[in-house]
């Protein structure tokens, strides 16, 4: 039986008993129900007064290890959190206690001796410098001790134990920041010297086991993550490497080398990294055999003591001109560790370790004065167009047989780190320059006219990824190889999915090259038509034709026939996922816009006819799920056209083209394309909503078709305005959802302002406001989404027209207790001034009541909003409120007492420009209100 459904249990138990119940409970129970349950009780009975009495009993060596731990824990918690509950009498009594215990458990279980180790070095903590300022030759001295019939190996595993938790925890800990400054400045600062020479000691004595070695080096680990000089670690730092050759040693003499000489203090002691760079160098052996053997462990840890030495101290390296056949060699090493032989992530994993060390070299070579620069780069330079040709191996794709043996998740890994080696290319041009693209064009024009040796597909593929690479982000228009690419891109014998895609993704990276040389556009678009039509290169095809559409769409009108025409096509055929066809009529959108109106209504006719005949199809039919999706792809078909149609810019644009002035007329009067479209489609819509109402992603995407054309059309929308207001209208009184009054929202804040459209944005903002008024009225915690948009809404109106809550229909003092928005206009507004002086009360009551426990904490900083807006305009009202309010005997809360209440009233009318200082105020406040002050709740709630 359940040891908490009892209540007799808990009587007549005790709590040393009911402890090991709960944990036998919480492992062994299979009922979920009843773990969360004791879970819930155990963290109670660690955190109770009570935990001081059994902790010790818990401990007893008759009790199995996961009892004895929680005990232990236990008294972790009580000291690291409830350190100001414990008498200073007691301090060195419970030193002592946690002394013996540890030497009893220093030949016992590993994971209750480190829980002890933890509660020491939490008490050494809050006690040192003043209480216990020897604390670290005390722990030394103890244990070196003979006696208590502990052997002096599992003594010396358990000082070490106990020097490596100490900085952890203080990593980890509580203490407030002035104490923290105090404890690592004063106090652990100075315990170092104490530390070292027993680490340094163990570590060079012959005798000592591997264990005590391991430990040593986690402990060296350990204190370096509190800034301790390089300096002095330098001689333990150095007697690392000499651990490297002992593979059970490896691992933590990596982690502590990186450690030691990743701290960002230590690039101040020049002297001592001169020491370390031949003890990196000294390496390139053990690290050449390692690759040899494909022992990957090895060599990634060699590569990571490199990385360490050369990324965070490249500057103060490089600064020693005397030395720079030191420092080149080490970037030599590195350049090894990046072209390490295997594919990444399959046979190696070494090399992404080294992609931000050529970021830090470069940045600071070029950070250099003009003259030491010039200096540098006369070396540095060749290094990196080697760097170039070892990246673009890298980069190269296996055979397609070792390839297609490839997990999923291993080509997702190897495609980012694809993308890790073309960002680190286009910085790399910021080195090499316009040279770095003649010499990717010289190598691959040689691939590709070299007709007596035939050259790998990858190899190609590479070179064109690093084209691409740069051509992505960097202007290549003033490029002399340019031409000749294009030229070479039409001699590839594309017969790989892989060298298609990267084909496609540099044409679309040379999209803005293509718009001020148009001519040759007619030696891609047919490449670019005919990949269109391969599911494989769907991405690639679809998002390259939409880069040239945006950039060159003014001189596409000869192409346009024949792109609407393929584009149909291909839609027809559904081979592209929803997403690709998106962006299919996206560019296809922009495409549209530099046509005359006639040619776009022609093209929009041919092009969506299908569409609206099969949306007329499916609005006769009873709904169902598969006729829904067909209908929300539809219309999201219809949104992505209109979103980038947009004839409004075709004098702007083709006056800024390098092109001849006047590429198409400029767009005549009367009404816009799209708005003429959707005046055609209006009635289907509303027949399809008039079915599918009650359905959220169908009306979202009726509302996306007119949102997104309103974006783009912007004041051309006008002819619509009355129609769509009232279809709005209509949908959100039948019922209401959170994508009408984002549509709404858009309506308001671009037709607000214009007298003809005043009326039925006027009508339109009442209605739906009077709607959600109601909503809330019933509770509107069921429908956050729709409160969130009418929020904005109310927001946006405020802003954009606040004439819209002057009028008689509207209940302005409704919306006043929707939220604080009105409070921001009441200076300005007498009528919404009136209701803030008639309701605020009201509304300050509430606020109260939330912040006293009526709502959950996670939106006290909601509320808190509320509190400065009525601090900020009704300041002499709200100390009145304030006043009156919590007068009344037990409010907010019952715990919280008279003072206490009136500390926060002046507490928040002190603070009308800090809106975080309230913030913080209400977060203290709530947690006094529910009794969670000074708990461990309180704090993670506070942090």
């Amino acid at each position: 039986r359940f040891f908490l459904s009892d209540p007799g249990f808990e009587l007549a138990t005790p709590l040393t008993h009911r402890v090991p119940a709960g944990l036998h409970q919480l492992y062994y129970d299979p009922n979920i129900e009843n773990k969360n349950l004791a879970q819930k009780w155990l963290m109670q009975a660690q955190v109770s007064p009570q935990a001081w009495q059994f902790c010790w009993a818990l401990l007893s060596p008759d009790k199995v290890p996961e009892i004895q731990y929680f005990g232990a824990s236990a008294l972790h918690t009580k000291i690291s959190r409830y350190w100001s509950d414990i008498p200073s009498d007691q301090y060195e009594t419970l030193k002592t206690q946690l002394f013996s215990q540890i030497a009893c458990f220093s030949s016992g279980s590993k994971m209750v001796l480190t829980r002890l180790c933890v509660a020491l070095a939490s008490l050494a903590l809050n006690t040192m410098p003043e209480v216990w300022p020897g604390a670290v030759p005390e722990m030394v001295r103890v244990f070196q001790e003979e006696g208590g019939g502990v052997d002096g190996r599992a003594r010396c595993l358990a000082l070490l134990e106990l020097l490596t938790v100490l900085p952890e925890e203080f990593q980890t800990s509580r203490l407030p920041q002035y104490r923290k400054g105090q404890v690592r400045g004063s106090a652990l600062g100075r315990e170092w010297g104490s530390v070292c020479p027993l680490l340094q000691q163990l570590l060079r004595q012959g005798d000592s086991p591997g264990a005590v070695k391991a430990r040593v080096l986690r402990c060296l680990s350990s204190w370096v993550l509190l800034d301790v000089p390089l300096s002095e670690s330098e001689g333990l730092v150095e007697d690392c490497f000499t651990a490297l050759p002992d593979p059970e040693l490896f691992d933590t003499a990596v982690e502590a080398i990186v450690n030691a000489i990743s701290q960002p203090d230590s690039q101040r002691y020049v002297n001592t990294l001169l020491k370390l760079v031949p003890q990196v160098l000294s390496l390139q052996e053990q690290l050449r055999e390692a690759v040899q053997n494909g022992d990957m462990e090895t060599s990634h840890g060699i590569c990571r003591i490199a990385v360490a030495l050369g990324e965070n101290h490249s500057r103060a390296l490089l600064e020693q001109v005397e030395h720079w056949q030191g420092f080149l060699a080490l970037v030599n090493m590195i350049m090894f560790c990046t072209g390490i032989p295997g594919h990444y992530p399959v046979n190696e994993t070494t090399s992404s370790l080294t992609l931000t060390f050529w970021y830090t070299l470069q940045d600071d070579i070029m950070s250099f004065d003009s003259e030491r620069q010039a200096v540098y780069l006369q070396v540095y330079r060749p290094v990196y167009f080697q760097l170039v040709d070892v990246l673009l191996h890298k980069a190269q794709f296996p055979s397609d047989q070792e390839y297609a043996s490839w997990s999923s998740d291993e080509k997702e890994q190897f495609r980012i780190y694809r993308v890790d080696i073309s960002d680190t290319l286009m910085y790399v041009y910021e080195m090499l320059g316009a040279e770095l693209l003649s010499n990717l064009y010289e190598k691959l024009g040689r691939i590709l006219t070299n007709t007596e040796q035939a050259s790998s597909w990858q190899h190609t593929e590479a070179l064109l990824y690093g084209f691409q690479s740069i051509a992505e982000t960097i202007d290549v228009n003033y490029s002399d190889v340019i031409p000749g690419l294009i030229g070479l891109l039409l001699r590839i014998n594309i017969n790989n999915v892989q060298l298609a895609d990267t084909v496609m993704f540099t044409i679309g990276a040379l999209a803005e090259w293509l718009a001020d040389h148009p001519v040759m556009l007619s030696s891609v678009l047919p490449l670019v038509l005919q990949a269109l039509g391969n599911p494989d290169l769907s991405v690639s095809s679809v998002s390259t034709l939409k880069k040239i559409c945006r950039e060159c769409k003014y001189d596409l009108p000869p192409y346009a026939s024949n792109i609407v025409a393929v584009s149909r096509e291909v839609l027809s055929k559904q081979i592209h996922k929803t997403s690709q066809c998106m962006w299919l009529m996206q560019a296809l959108g922009f495409l549209l816009s530099a046509l005359h109106v006639e040619e776009i209504l022609r093209n929009l006719h041919s092009l969506i006819t299908p569409y609206i005949q099969q949306l007329e199809k499916l609005a006769d039919e009873t709904p169902n799920p598969s006729n829904k999706l067909a209908i929300i792809h539809i219309l999201g078909l219809l949104s992505n056209l209109f979103t980038t149609l947009d004839i409004s810019k075709q004098e702007d644009e083709s006056g800024e083209s390098t092109a001849p002035p006047v590429k198409t007329a400029p767009p005549p009067p009367g009404p816009n394309p799209v708005v003429v479209v959707l005046q055609q489609v209006f009635a289907l819509i509303q027949t399809v909503l008039s079915k599918w109402l009650n359905d959220s992603q169908v009306v979202e995407a009726v509302c996306a078709i007119f949102e997104k054309s309103v974006k783009t059309l912007l004041h051309d929308f006008a002819p619509m305005v009355s129609q769509l207001s009232e279809m709005l209208g209509q949908m959100y009184s039948t019922i209401p959802q959170a994508s009408a009054l984002d549509l709404t929202r858009q309506m308001v804040h671009i037709f607000a302002r214009e007298t003809d459209h005043f009326p039925p944005i006027k009508a339109l903002f009442e209605l739906v406001t009077s709607v959600t008024l109601s909503i809330f009225q019933q509770g509107p915690r069921d429908h956050p989404d729709i409160v969130d948009s009418f929020m904005q809404l109310q927001a946006q109106a405020l802003k954009r027209k606040p004439d819209l809550f002057l009028s008689e229909s509207l209940d302005v003092k409704a919306v006043f207790h929707c939220g604080k928005c009105v409070l921001l206009c009441s200076r300005t507004h007498t009528c919404c001034g009136l209701v803030v002086q008639e309701n605020g009360k009201l509304l300050l009551q509430a606020v109260l009541e939330a912040i006293g426990g009526g709502s959950s904490r996670s939106l006290m900083e909601q509320f808190a909003e509320v509190l400065f807006s009525l601090n900020k305009h009704c300041f002499p009202l709200l100390t009145v409120w304030l006043k009156e309010a919590l007068q009344a005997q037990g409010f907010p809360s019952t715990r919280v007492t008279t003072e206490q209440k009136d500390t926060f009233t002046q507490q928040i009318l002190r603070e009308r420009v800090n809106k975080r200082r309230v913030k913080d105020i209400v977060k203290e406040f709530t947690l006094v209100c529910r009794g969670l002050h000074g708990t461990e709740y309180a704090a993670e709630y506070c942090l």
